[in-house]
């Protein structure tokens, strides 16, 4: 039986088509640099798009249905051909699939011109895509443990669909962008349940013998349940008290959880320990949602949101960019100078977003903090770009 690497290596067409992960990251990251770099001067009204979207609006999907999906498309292309043994998608399919999301881009920027049902239509056309290819190759490859993943993919569609029907109808958008927070908070929890604590392992394993992340058991089933309940709480009622208490709950839950990780043994090493800080924007979002609701004007409701989004979201997806891409490429799975400064401006985008929600936005807060993300994905995308675009390098 020939496998799925020897499949891969069989492709000659070209390097950035020969693997999920080359367009969609490099291109993920080029648009979540523009996106926030076009943010700011969309807000202030120095700078215009023919959308029919509001800045915020603008901000908010893509970000979420622009930027998010091309990384879970990415990972879930390189990934699941592991899972299942299948062929990737590679060549001309792949370079359609991104064309779809690219064509999703531009139109939600000229939804003004092209219209409201037009742009939904072709801005949903990537994520229905991209549902059915994995339902292909999860079901034909009878891989159904991994379906639950199948599922969350299936939320982003649901909440893209969701958001264009609320700026369709003049709403606010607000179950929409709400779904897809909680949907990529749910991703995070059941990948990052994955690859963090086998990552950690592998690295612990080789290089400082000792205390070990501990395996997947009811706690951590507990841990997800209790997590995807609170978030769909959240999703219908989220300024209810009980939202505010079941985030207490799940907050301390997934505290505990990375705890069992063993990341306070991996600060030699920040390809790993990126993972760590990443994951606990996760429990810090529930934390600052329950602060918002118990102690009212400690916190403004964008604290939450952004631990979820700049943070969690932003740092995540970064960290396992930085780490598949190298994996993939063939290349060392270390931390270089110039990946380091990528955690700490995606860091320090995080952590000054978060500062701002204590007090009024002040500008050259948010300032800031765009100019560290902008820093982080360009940075990302100077970085990564040769390897991206270049053939895996063979071993000797």
């Amino acid at each position: 039986m020939v496998s799925t690497a020897a499949k891969a290596r069989a492709y000659t067409g070209p390097a950035i088509l020969s693997f999920g992960f080359r367009p969609f990251f490099l291109g993920g990251a080029i648009w979540a640099a523009l996106a926030v770099a076009l943010w700011l001067p969309l807000r202030s009204g120095t700078f215009t798009l023919p959308t029919s979207f509001e800045p915020l609006q603008w901000h908010i999907h893509e970000l979420l249905y622009g930027y998010l999906p091309a990384i879970v498309a990415g990972f879930l292309l390189t990934a699941v051909p592991n899972w299942t043994g299948r062929l990737p998608v590679v060549g001309t399919p792949l370079l359609v699939m991104f064309a779809t999301w690219l064509a999703g881009r531009i139109a939600i920027m000229i939804s003004g011109i092209l219209g409201t049902w037009l742009t939904a239509i072709i801005d949903l056309s990537f994520l229905i895509l991209l549902t059915t290819v994995i339902a292909r190759e999860i079901i034909a490859g009878g891989n159904l443990r991994n379906l639950k993943v199948l599922i969350l993919v299936a939320l982003l569609v649901l909440g893209n669909a969701i958001f264009h029907l609320e700026h369709a109808l003049d709403l606010p958008i607000e179950y929409g962008t709400r779904t897809g927070i909680a949907t990529a908070v749910l991703l995070i929890t059941l990948i990052g349940g994955r690859v963090i604590p086998s990552f950690t392992r592998n690295w612990l394993v080789q290089n400082a013998p000792g205390r070990l992340p501990i395996p997947f058991g009811k706690f951590d089933a507990i841990t997800v349940a209790v997590t995807a309940f609170t978030l769909l709480i959240w999703v219908l009622y989220p300024n209810s008290s009980t939202t505010a208490a079941l985030c207490v709950l799940a907050g301390l839950m997934q505290f505990a959880r990375l705890a069992r990780w063993a990341g306070d043994r991996t600060f030699s090493q920040p390809i790993v320990l990126v993972l760590h800080i990443g994951y606990v924007f996760v429990p810090i979002g529930f934390a600052l949602k329950a602060m918002e609701t118990f102690i009212p004007g400690l916190v403004l409701p964008s604290g939450p949101i952004h631990a979820w989004t700049a943070g969690a979201i932003g740092l995540m997806t970064l960290a396992i960019m930085t780490r598949a891409s190298l994996g993939h490429t063939g290349q060392a799975i270390k931390a270089t100078p110039a990946i380091m400064f990528i955690y700490v401006f995606a860091s320090l985008a995080a952590l000054s977003r978060l500062v701002a929600a204590f007090d009024i936005e002040r500008p050259l807060m948010l300032q800031f903090s765009a100019l560290n993300w902008v820093l982080a994905f360009i940075g990302f995308a100077v970085v990564y770009g040769p390897c991206l675009l270049s053939p895996r390098k063979r071993s000797r």
